[in-house]
């Protein structure tokens, strides 16, 4: 397995998506390090269960929101390991509200945690890539940052933000030997959902052609096959795929 003895970052790892994608990496013999912020509990559990495996996973509490905290724990993770082979950013918050209604703090949360979070870490940690002259970056975007969605207009922009971040980045380091990705997942079976109603829930799923959610598991097999150079060749770079169950078709 070409993931086996790889040293993978995951940001927001402890629920979720992030969750799933750390399970699935260390079972694939993965050396994870998962960023948290709040959820130390469920950092602490799947830290402990995922050492179960011949790999392991090691939890970071860290705001990536500040940049100097995220330039230390680069640092840190660079001493302790000698390379860094793999990063997804999958960090990212929901506040939803139309735009007349939407505080400016609801904007700059949003933008900040979902946005600039990829630039602080994906800038804190480029160094460590480029003098390696290999790896791999896969952001997770979403189909609201490719289509736009009421409600959304913070998430969306934070979301497309992050597809221009791919693509302008997948140029700048292509020949280095970086690969630089993104997935936009279409609705997704967490705890991000848990404030909207069954009835907006309902017309979620209505506008899936496959009729149901997408689930945690199957965005992180699609993180798998991006970050397994034997899965995916190098040559694949400054890409958003959308697992959408054909929302935009």
């Amino acid at each position: 397995m070409s993931l086996k003895g790889k040293n993978v970052i995951v940001t927001g790892g402890s629920r979720g998506i992030g969750k799933a994608i750390v399970e699935l990496l260390v079972s694939k013999g993965a050396n994870v390090i998962f960023t948290y912020y709040k959820e130390e509990a469920l950092a602490k559990e799947l830290e402990s269960f995922s050492c179960q495996h011949s790999a392991c996973a090691k939890a970071y509490k860290l705001n990536i929101m500040q940049y100097d905290k995220v330039l230390e724990f680069a640092g840190t993770i660079a001493k302790q390991y000698k390379h860094i082979d793999v990063i997804i950013n999958n960090a990212g918050i929901r506040k939803d509200k139309s735009l007349l209604y939407m505080d400016k703090s609801d904007w700059e949360d949003v933008i900040n945690t979902n946005l600039t979070g990829v630039f602080n870490m994906t800038k804190s940690l480029m160094p460590y890539l480029l003098k390696e002259r290999k790896g791999r970056i896969i952001n997770i975007s979403s189909v609201s940052g490719i289509n736009g969605l009421p409600g959304q207009t913070n998430y969306s922009s934070s979301k497309a933000g992050i597809i221009g971040f791919t693509k302008a980045l997948a140029k700048e380091v292509a020949s280095f030997g970086l690969s630089i990705n993104a997935v936009a997942p279409g609705p997704v079976e967490t705890d991000m959902l848990d404030g909207l109603s069954d009835t907006v829930k309902k017309n979620l799923i209505q506008n899936v052609p496959i009729k149901r959610m997408c689930t945690p598991k199957e965005i992180a097999m699609m993180v798998h096959v991006l970050a397994d150079d034997e899965l995916t060749p190098q040559y694949l770079t400054g890409q958003v795929i959308s697992i959408d169950g054909g929302m935009g078709l």
